[in-house]
C-alpha cells in the first residue's frame, strides 16, 4: 500500500538527487507509519518580528493589503506582541515588537551577520505554528529524529508563547516550527503577557479598514496562498525535507527557472487541499553557487539575496478572488487602488487570463521587509505559478534588492 505522504505525483522538471529521492521515501514513509502525520495538523500562526516603534505602522499596513484584522495585544516585559486573524480557519498572524532597541537575542543575531540584514537586525519572518493533536508525543517523536527544542527557560528569556513547544532555528532557513496542542474547534489563545487592545494599533488597523472597505478590497482579498522561503543552492535538498520531517506537509514538485539561475520548489499540506486553510511552503535556492556565476553568466537574484538578508523568508503570497471588477481582472483593481494609497510594487502585473495565472509583488515593506505577492487564479487553474511569470518576479525583486546592497554598501 502507498503512503499516503507518497501518492500525490510530483510536478515539475527540476533534477533532484538520487539521495533526496531516497530519503524523501524513507522520511514520508517513516512519518505515515508512527502516526506522526495525522497528529501534525494545519499551521494556526505565522510569527513575524519588527523593528522597535514600526509595528502599529506594520499593522496598518497588513489591514490594508490583505484581510486580516487587529484582536488584541499580548505585553510582555521586553516585547509587544500584536494578534491579527482572519477567522479560526486561516492562520493567524502575530507582529511581535521588541520594546527595547538594544535587546539582543537569537533572532537579531541571525540578521546581524548579513549585510542587508543587518540593518534592520530586528526584522524578520519567525516561523510557524502547527496545531497537533498530543504535543508531548509530537515533541517526544521529534526530539528521537534528533531534532532540537528550545527549553522552557529559554521559552521564557525569548519570550515565546509558554504554550507552544518550538524547534530551534533550521540551519537552512533559520526559521523556527512551534507545535501546541489545541482542540479543532477551540479558541486559540496564545499563553504571553497581559492581554490589551492598544489604543494606537487600533486606530491605525481601523483607519486602514475603512481605506480598504471604500476601495472595495476588502472581498476581493482572499487568505494567504503560500510562504515563500529562500535558501542557498547547497541547501535546497535538505531545506525541503527538513520541513516535511516537522511537518505533515508532502512534495509538490520544483521548476527550473534557467534565465534566473534558480528553482521553486513546493511542499502542501496533506490534510487540507485548500491552502486557506495551511498556505503552502515554498523553497527558492539558486541553481549554482555564487562562486562559479562568472564562468555560467547567469543572474543570481536568489543566492545573491541569501547573501545579502541571511536565509529567511522571502515573501507572502495572497490569493485574490478570480472574477472582474470595474471591467478589469481583481488583481489589477487591487493592485491600482493599493497604489495609490501611497505602497510600491515592483512592476506591473504579469500573466494573463488566457494562461490562467496573473502574478505581481510588492515592494518589501520598510517594516518587516517582506514582500506581499498577490496572485489570481483564473477558472480551473491550480498551480502556483507559470515559468514566465516567476522569471519576471526573480528578476523584479533581485534589481530592487541589489539596489539596496548598494545602497547600504555606500552608507558604511
Amino acid at each position: 500500500m502507498t503512503s499516503p505522504s507518497l501518492i500525490h505525483p510530483i510536478q515539475g522538471d527540476k533534477e533532484n538527487s538520487p539521495w533526496f529521492h531516497e530519503y524523501l521515501q524513507r522520511l514520508l514513509e517513516e512519518r505515515d507509519r508512527t502516526g506522526l502525520t495525522d497528529m501534525i495538523h494545519q499551521v494556526d500562526a505565522l510569527m513575524i518580528n519588527v523593528e522597535p516603534g514600526c509595528s502599529v505602522s506594520y499593522v496598518g499596513e497588513l489591514a490594508l493589503m490583505t484581510p486580516y484584522h487587529y484582536l488584541v495585544t499580548l505585553e510582555s516585559e521586553t516585547h509587544w506582541t500584536h494578534v491579527l486573524r482572519i477567522d479560526m480557519h486561516s492562520p493567524d498572524i502575530l507582529v511581535r515588537e521588541v520594546r527595547d532597541p538594544e535587546y539582543h537575542g537569537i533572532f537579531r543575531s541571525l540578521n546581524e551577520v548579513y549585510p542587508v540584514g543587518a540593518h534592520k537586525p530586528n526584522s524578520r519572518y519567525m516561523g510557524e505554528i502547527f496545531r497537533v493533536t498530543d504535543q508531548h508525543d509530537v515533541v517526544e517523536m521529534q526530539k528521537s529524529r534528533e531534532i532540537r527544542f528550545f527549553n522552557q527557560d529559554q521559552i521564557r528569556k525569548l519570550e515565546l508563547p509558554g504554550n507552544i513547544a518550538t524547534v530551534k532555528p533550521s540551519p537552512y532557513t533559520h526559521n523556527i516550527v512551534g507545535y501546541w496542542e489545541r482542540p479543532e474547534h477551540d479558541i486559540r489563545v496564545y499563553a504571553l503577557g497581559n492581554s490589551v487592545i492598544r489604543e494606537d494599533v487600533n486606530r491605525a488597523y481601523q483607519n486602514a479598514k475603512e481605506v480598504q472597505e471604500q476601495l472595495g478590497l476588502d472581498h476581493l482579498i482572499l487568505p494567504i496562498d503560500h510562504l515563500a522561503t529562500r535558501v542557498y543552492s547547497q541547501n535546497r535538498e535538505v531545506a525541503i525535507l527538513e520541513y516535511l520531517t516537522l511537518s505533515s506537509y508532502y512534495y509538490w514538485g520544483s521548476y527550473d527557472i534557467a534565465n534566473q539561475n534558480s528553482s521553486t520548489n513546493v511542499t502542501k499540506s496533506i490534510h487540507y487541499p485548500d491552502e486557506r486553510f495551511s498556505p503552502a511552503k515554498v523553497f527558492t535556492a539558486a541553481n549554482n553557487p555564487y562562486f562559479v556565476n562568472h564562468l555560467v553568466g547567469l543572474p543570481s537574484p536568489t543566492e545573491n539575496f541569501v547573501r545579502n538578508y541571511g536565509p529567511r523568508l522571502h515573501h507572502l503570497a495572497l490569493i485574490v478572488a478570480d472574477g472582474e471588477t470595474a471591467g478589469q481582472s481583481n488583481i489589477d483593481y487591487v493592485v491600482e487602488a493599493i497604489r495609490a494609497n501611497g505602497k510600491d510594487f515592483l512592476l506591473d502585473v504579469i500573466g494573463s487570463k488566457e494562461e490562467g495565472l496573473k502574478q505581481i509583488f510588492s515592494s518589501a515593506s520598510e517594516h518587516s521587509s517582506l514582500i506581499v505577492e498577490y496572485v489570481q487564479r483564473f477558472g480551473d487553474f491550480s498551480g502556483f505559478f507559470t515559468k514566465k511569470n516567476v522569471a519576471g518576479l526573480t528578476e523584479a525583486a533581485g534589481v530592487e534588492e541589489s539596489l539596496k546592497f548598494l545602497q547600504e554598501e555606500a552608507s558604511r
